[in-house]
């Protein structure tokens, strides 16, 4: 299963955003995603490309979910593991630049 970890955009420049990851900021694509984004939008990442433009009524609900599911999954839930890779490789260096 592969999941994306929602950010907030913080500055678009043509095809390529920076956006904030749980604190952390990243470059990502925006070539992909589903809609025209704007700085303060929220939007989804898969692999260093935004997949989805979050919409606003389901930011809060999206981002609770992401950090229970960090906080509380067992080491050994897959779903879980599959997110703390995702945030890994944000800020290991994944995502275009």
């Amino acid at each position: 299963m592969c999941l994306g970890v929602p950010g907030r955009v913080i500055e678009v420049k043509g095809w390529i955003a920076t956006v904030d990851f749980f604190g952390v900021q990243r470059q990502v694509s925006l070539q992909v995603v589903d809609e025209p984004v704007a700085p303060g939008d929220y939007v989804l990442n898969h692999v260093g490309f935004a997949i989805r433009r979050i919409p606003e009524d389901e930011i809060g609900e999206t981002l609770a979910l992401y950090e229970q599911l960090i906080e509380l999954a067992e080491r050994d839930d897959l779903m879980a593991e599959d997110v703390r890779g995702e945030l890994a490789a944000t800020k290991s260096g994944g995502g275009a630049e």
